[in-house]
């Protein structure tokens, strides 16, 4: 007998010492450890059922972030690689994505009881954040969506209903600018046009000198078809171009339309929050979506469509593109519940904010600290390649576009599409490639730039990596044609 109760204290203490040291594990694990090797502690912590004191994120000091730590927070970043492309993808710090798969393995523990009792209440949440973020006036004007290809769908087709139900006339129109994005442009090729609308694509001719060269193009389309008699039923407008890269005067176009009388006004602002001030009640458009992933730390998939109350209250009939369950109960309703799928990305709202909490200034210091660096790259490379910039300073976010030397040969689409990964493999650089067709009567004009970005996790030497890759290609004579056309 004494023999066994010896045992049995020994192992008694030795699984409370086993319990000890997993909660020390954890704890490491959630203040130091990289999220990329963390699912095994979390299966620890769910073996153990550990139920400690410690926050679902770590406490942070009243002191600011450090470089170091904003360098650990992407330390899941590819190695050797000057990543200068966050606009196309965005990027996730650590801490995010350790909340990501929190709110997976949640989700995973007790399915029925996460989706039908708590996934609403949490979804709700993340609208609230982002409804206060935009400035709107009701939460219920906020739709968490995928992304811009499902935001543009709901707005899309409801005009595709409006020609089908006679509310619409055909050839009434849609404009944009030749610079929409090219998803957007095929939503308004197959709702639209399909439905029998016209396009009316007003010519944006970059590189610009002012605001001035945007809105006037603009409002002389606008006037050129109100002569003609026809009927503009919506505008689609970029907040941020996405290439070539400006900031678009939206508040000043969105009046114009007003002015002429354009029913409806969608701004594609994809690259838009996180990069640029947003409040919805002084652009005032009708329909504004952005995504959450490219400049607000967000993980794919997260973005929102906001539509003004007014345009909600309207005979409008705005439904996302999947119908499920709760079809018919308000877009906002129908886009929380699209079918059984992964929800977690729409609920780390909260840990985002705590995040760019973190820095000086919040967001607004992020958004200022980007600009002011990418500006500043973008002037440097300009000066090291003999080039220009496309636009002014104060016309870009945290992206910005610098002329390539002309001796690249960059003379069409392909030739960029093909530069790009040509760059990559052989120098570690990740930027976008743009091709600039000459203006009618050009001779010499740069025909080749490169959309640089500037986020939190980069470094000056990425862009002098990028400097010097150039000036090699250069120093080595090489040439689209010859050498890419050649691989």
């Amino acid at each position: 007998m004494t023999g066994n109760a010896g045992t049995s204290t020994q192992e008694n203490h030795f699984r409370q010492w086993l319990r000890v040291m997993a909660e020390k594990i954890v704890i490491f694990c959630r203040y130091y450890v990289s999220p990329v090797v963390l699912l095994p502690y979390r299966t620890l912590q769910f073996f153990y059922q550990i139920k400690t004191q410690v926050p679902i994120e770590p406490k942070h000091s009243s002191s600011f972030i450090t470089d170091s730590e904003i360098q650990s927070e992407f330390a899941h970043h590819a190695p050797g690689v000057a990543m200068m492309n966050n606009g196309s993808f965005g990027c996730c710090p650590a801490s995010v994505i350790s909340a990501l798969q929190q709110w997976q393995l949640k989700m995973l523990r007790q399915p029925s009881h996460f989706l039908l009792n708590e996934l609403k209440n949490r979804i709700l949440e993340s609208r609230t954040i982002i409804k206060d973020h935009i400035n709107a006036k009701d939460v219920d004007e906020v739709s968490i969506v995928d992304n811009i290809s499902t935001a543009a769908a709901i707005v899309l087709q409801q005009t595709a209903w409006a020609f089908a139900e006679g509310k619409f006339n055909k050839g009434d129109a849609v404009i944009m600018f030749s610079c929409t994005y090219g998803a957007v442009k095929n939503s308004i090729e197959a709702y639209f046009s399909r439905a029998g609308g016209s396009v009316i694509e007003v010519p944006f001719n970059f590189p610009l000198n002012s605001n001035e060269e945007i809105i006037s193009e603009f409002r002389k389309a606008l006037e050129r078809e109100r002569g003609n008699g026809r009927r503009v039923r919506l505008a689609v407008i970029d907040h941020v171009t996405c290439v070539p890269t400006v900031v678009m005067p939206v508040k000043q176009l969105v009046k114009i339309c007003r002015d002429e009388g354009v029913e409806q006004v969608f701004i594609d602002a994809a690259h838009a929050v996180g990069s640029v001030d947003v409040d919805m009640q002084e652009i005032g458009a009708d329909f504004y979506a952005s995504t959450l992933y490219k400049w607000f730390f967000c993980p794919p998939v997260v973005s929102f469509l906001y539509c003004r109350k007014s345009a909600t209250h309207s005979d409008l009939q705005l439904h996302h593109p999947i119908v499920s369950h709760r079809y018919g109960k308000g877009l906002a309703e129908e886009s929380f519940w699209v079918g059984t799928r992964d929800y977690s990305p729409y609920l780390v709202l909260p840990s985002v904010m705590e995040f760019v909490n973190r820095f000086e200034g919040g967001l607004k210091g992020i958004i200022k600290m980007n600009h002011d660096a990418v500006v500043e790259m973008g002037k440097m490379l300009a000066e090291a390649w003999g080039t220009n910039l496309g636009c002014p300073p104060d016309m870009c976010a945290s992206m910005i576009m610098v002329g390539l030397p002309a001796c690249l040969g960059i003379s069409s689409d392909d030739d960029a599409t093909k530069l790009r990964p040509h760059l990559c493999d052989k120098f570690g650089v990740e930027v976008r490639i743009h091709y600039q067709a000459p203006k009618d009567g050009e001779v010499g004009s740069t025909t080749g730039y490169v959309r640089i970005c500037h986020q939190i996790y980069n470094k000056v030497d990425d862009y002098y990596k990028l400097r010097d890759a150039i000036n090699q290609l250069v120093r080595d004579g090489f040439t689209c044609a010859l050498e890419i056309n050649e691989a």
